[in-house]
């Protein structure tokens, strides 16, 4: 579709009012943890569910409407449309009303109820599907049917961000480190649901030509760290991933997993329990993907601890507790899913790791 005028300049207007957004937020913060257990070794925990929308996937979701922009695929009216699990079609539908466009979100029916909540808060549509392998196709086919674009945060993750800098995740932590006692940090610790994040990062690191090594932490029933692993990417799992944001059923075209140093599988349990008790540990309620991330961060301070290292180690809180009160926060969720009895042996063990008292959920 060849732009007119008038196209040009709503696309102008566009771009415009999704910087003038960028330039009303202020960086995220990036919060320290002391763990007695580890004397030798500084802990952070860049906190993105400060952003506008709520999460990390408000850089992802700027990101890919300036790239769609830019390319020409979104003009005046059109309707966007996602596949996701959640977090980045809370973040789309905030840029979707800021642009005035119409916005639907394909995911789930496992989807937590206060996402979808945040979502019609912006404006946007829900349209759920049984098995989180269907997105895909019924994005396609909602993106023709209304004559819209299909964002395809899966495709195009790794490619929209400017991974060199331009205030990138990457660039951020290292700016917001420089003054620490270990300013590059020996890991850097994020899980994959698009795969952008970890690419982002991984590239960074090499591009500046710092020792930090990324690790990737993957949870239940996806399919990343066998692909990082072997490097089949037509693997595949019959069942979605529990914890919201992360994992993925089938290897997605924006994990790159070249630039992975290291991955740990993290059993959903200790998922949870990460999430409860880092919560309690920084009296702010975070997601179970940032509970995924610090139980990876203890199995890698542990290691360290043993080879006796000393350090830094950053990893991100991905988004506020608040959005699974219904879910991961409920104890009727956690024990009809089968969780409760395994999440208290993993709090356990997680508490006599980082040198507090034992407790449970």
């Amino acid at each position: 579709m060849q732009l007119t005028n008038t196209s040009n300049n709503w696309c102008t207007r566009a771009i415009t009012k999704i910087e003038a957004d960028y330039q009303r937020s202020a960086d995220t913060h990036l919060i320290p943890l002391i763990l007695p257990a580890f004397p030798d070794i500084d802990f952070y925990f860049k906190d993105e569910s400060t952003h506008p929308s709520g999460s990390l996937k408000h850089r992802l979701a700027r990101s890919l409407f300036l790239y769609a922009l830019c390319n020409g695929w979104v003009h005046e009216g059109t309707t966007i449309v996602e596949a996701s699990s959640g977090s980045t079609a809370v973040s789309e539908a905030y840029f979707a009303r800021l642009l005035g466009l119409p916005f639907i979100a394909v995911m789930p029916k496992s989807t937590s109820q206060d996402k979808i909540q945040a979502i019609e808060f912006y404006g946007g549509q829900c349209h759920f599907v049984d098995h989180p392998a269907q997105v895909y196709e019924v994005s396609r086919q909602i993106a023709h049917e209304n004559d819209g674009h299909f964002m395809d945060q899966f495709t195009y993750a790794e490619r929209a961000t400017d991974w060199r800098g331009n205030n990138n995740i990457a660039e951020s932590i290292f700016r917001q480190m420089q003054f620490e006692a270990y300013p590059v940090p020996t890991w850097i610790v994020t899980g994959a649901g698009t795969g952008g994040t970890s690419a982002t990062l991984g590239r960074y690191v090499r591009y500046e030509r710092y020792a930090s090594r990324v690790c990737v932490v993957d949870p239940e029933n996806s399919v990343f760290f066998d692909y990082w692993k072997n490097n089949d990417a037509a693997i595949c799992s019959e069942h979605g991933s529990k914890i919201e944001g992360i994992g993925r059923p089938r290897v997605e075209p924006s994990f790159v997993r070249t630039v992975v140093d290291h991955m740990i599988q993290v059993p959903d349990a200790g998922s949870f329990a990460g999430m409860k008790m880092l919560s309690a540990l920084i009296n702010r309620k975070v997601g179970a993907s940032t509970g995924t991330n610090f139980w990876g961060v203890l199995q890698l301070a542990l290691q360290m601890r043993d080879n006796g290292e000393k350090g830094s180690i950053v990893t991100l809180i991905c988004d506020s507790g608040e959005r699974y009160q219904d879910t991961y926060y409920s104890e009727k969720w956690l024990a009809d899913n089968g969780f409760l009895d395994d999440l208290n042996k993993e709090m356990s063990k997680l508490f006599l790791l980082t040198g507090y008292p034992a407790k449970t959920a």
